[in-house]
């Protein structure tokens, strides 16, 4: 179930640099909805001052993780996600990893196969 926009910590996974990517853009619209955002991705960088984290930081109070990269590329960052204990993982389009939705969901975090960036616009992040 979806919920109206609060200030919960969000992880967004697969961050880029590139303004032109759906992931730079989450950053943004996180940003501007005031929410407290963790940007990782492979690459260093920023967006808009925020500094893009490469390590695999035991980040604390992480409510929502949300996946900006294939699922063959989340294989290498499937147990680090659990290990943060988010209460859900988005997987946004192209994102979908079925196996790993199931793995969560056992794990007691709920999963939406879904769009932050739509999620941020009309309220229902």
């Amino acid at each position: 179930m979806l919920q109206r926009v609060d200030h919960r910590r969000t992880l967004v996974l697969g961050a880029s640099p590139n303004p032109h990517r759906y992931s730079y853009r989450a950053v943004e619209l996180l940003q501007e909805n005031h929410l407290e955002t963790i940007a990782l991705g492979n690459r260093k960088g920023a967006i808009h001052g925020l500094e893009i984290e490469t390590d695999l930081k035991p980040f604390e109070h992480i409510d929502t993780i949300t996946v900006y990269m294939n699922q063959f590329r989340q294989a290498q960052y499937e147990d680090y996600m659990l290990s943060l204990k988010p209460r859900r993982i988005i997987f946004n389009p192209g994102a979908e990893n079925p196996d790993f939705e199931q793995r969560a969901e056992q794990a007691g975090i709920e999963t939406l196969e879904a769009c932050t960036l739509v999620m941020l616009r009309i309220g229902l992040y």
